[in-house]
């Protein structure tokens, strides 16, 4: 009679529970990591997209005046540059060098999601761009 009593419950025992529980957390610990590099790569591309408009405007203006602009705010005042306000709370955008432009440097602002102090380089004779959400060297963009 007792056996009949058990073999009618249904349910999981305390083995398969533990069993499933440990396999999602292998699963969460490999793509948690993986998602979290997506973001910031996510956030990176906004800097670069501006960067590279940035460099397009220094060239424009280079062309029209025989010397580099000092700055990207006399970009923006002359016309040659329009970057968008939220991208202005989120990274302030610098020109290093002059005649020629060495680099272009974003480093993001404390209203950034991904923190204050993050930075963004386009080096302009390699063409590379390097620092926060991009692969550092050696390692893999896949």
């Amino acid at each position: 009679m007792l056996k009949k009593l058990f073999k009618e419950q249904k349910g999981f025992t305390l083995i398969e529970v533990l069993i499933v529980v440990v396999i999602v957390a292998i699963l969460a610990a490999i793509s948690v990591p993986i998602y979290l590099q997506y973001v910031e790569q996510a956030r990176a591309s906004d800097a670069m997209a501006t960067i590279g408009a940035i460099y397009n405007s220094c060239k424009m203006y280079y062309q029209d005046h025989s010397e580099d602009a000092a700055d990207v705010d006399i970009l923006q005042e002359q016309g040659y540059l329009e970057i968008d306000p939220s991208t202005l709370k989120q990274w302030n955008f610098t020109v290093i060098g002059s005649n020629p432009i060495t680099q272009i440097e974003a480093i993001s602002l404390p209203d950034m999601r991904g923190g204050a102090g993050r930075r963004v380089t386009y080096n302009v004779e390699t063409g590379i761009f390097e620092g926060y959400g991009l692969p550092s060297e050696g390692e893999s963009s896949e």
